[in-house]
């Protein structure tokens, strides 16, 4: 059986670098031709307002200026039309399985196009995270830090904020992703550990840890209560995009779901009244050591 040349194997590859290299050229040159009439054009309306006359060609310019064209508008949203066409691609193929070209093809670009933005396959998943999660974990950071009321309220709000902004999008199939396809993707895994499960621990923590110092909670290992409270999320996430889309049982409410753990969970935290029996035999324990102590003074 005859082998392969390794010199005809280093050739192909070289030519393929070679496309692509020329095609990512070519675009940066067209962007970087239409800046520059852009830029033009911007300097052109700049004159034509300053000028104190009004002619035929000051109002065609003027009135581009209002209506920019299809293709700048484009560009301006041609970001975030790359990340929803690569999440509805990994997602429905898989990471792994999911082609660059696919990407840019989904969102109406070129390959070469997709690369001055996102440089690899991986670099896009990253963007992918952190448009849809990270930003949201954030905001929830932020909320923990600014809220005056109840913890009880606080942890009812998070979980709705959550599941609104995430697990009810299309945000909630990057968790299949993670589950499903990160162990062959140790760099990914190590962001997403970075990026979306450190920080979600730390938001939980600092909620759980406010309600005890704020004697709403009991005493719990906050650590571990963290991973049960994630868990039902995780839980709805999943079935949301296997089971769930597949159609083969009775069907699950999130929100119905959450509010009963919920209940579970906050019955459990909270700190609970005394009932007015045991406050009744506190009271009485109380007096009967003051009548004992008493007796023994002289």
């Amino acid at each position: 059986m005859a082998q392969k040349s390794p010199r005809k194997d280093l050739c192909k590859q070289a030519a393929v670098f070679h496309r692509s290299l020329v095609e990512l050229i070519e675009h940066a040159v067209q962007e970087f031709l239409r800046e520059s009439a852009l830029n033009s054009l911007d300097s052109k309306v700049d004159r034509l307002r300053a000028s104190p006359y009004i002619t035929d060609q000051s109002v065609i310019t003027l009135s581009m200026l209002a209506h920019p064209p299809t293709r700048q508008r484009r560009k301006e949203a041609r970001p975030q039309e790359l990340l929803d066409a690569a999440l509805d691609l990994f997602v429905e193929k898989g990471f792994a399985a999911t082609r660059s070209e696919e990407v840019a093809q989904r969102a109406g670009v070129s390959k070469g196009t997709l690369y001055l933005y996102y440089p690899s396959k991986e670099e896009l998943l990253k963007e992918v995270i952190r448009h849809n999660m990270v930003h949201e974990i954030a905001k929830g950071l932020d909320t923990v830090a600014q809220f005056s009321g109840p913890s009880a309220e606080l942890l009812t709000l998070i979980y709705q904020q959550w599941w609104e902004h995430i697990g009810e999008t299309r945000a909630s199939g990057i968790m299949k992703l993670m589950i499903s396809e990160v162990r062959n993707f140790p760099e990914i895994a190590q962001f997403y550990a970075d990026e979306v499960i450190q920080p979600t621990h730390e938001l939980l923590t600092r909620l759980l840890e406010r309600g005890i110092e704020r004697g709403e909670f009991r005493h719990i290992d906050v650590a571990h209560v963290v991973h049960a409270l994630v868990a039902p999320m995780l839980f709805l996430m999943l079935h949301k995009h296997s089971i769930g889309a597949c159609g083969v049982c009775h069907s699950i409410d999130p929100r119905a779901v959450i509010a009963a753990h919920l209940d579970l969970v906050l019955n459990g935290l909270q700190v609970a009244p005394p009932s007015p029996a045991k406050t009744r035999a506190a009271a009485v324990k109380k007096a009967a050591g003051t009548k004992a102590k008493e007796a023994r003074l002289p």
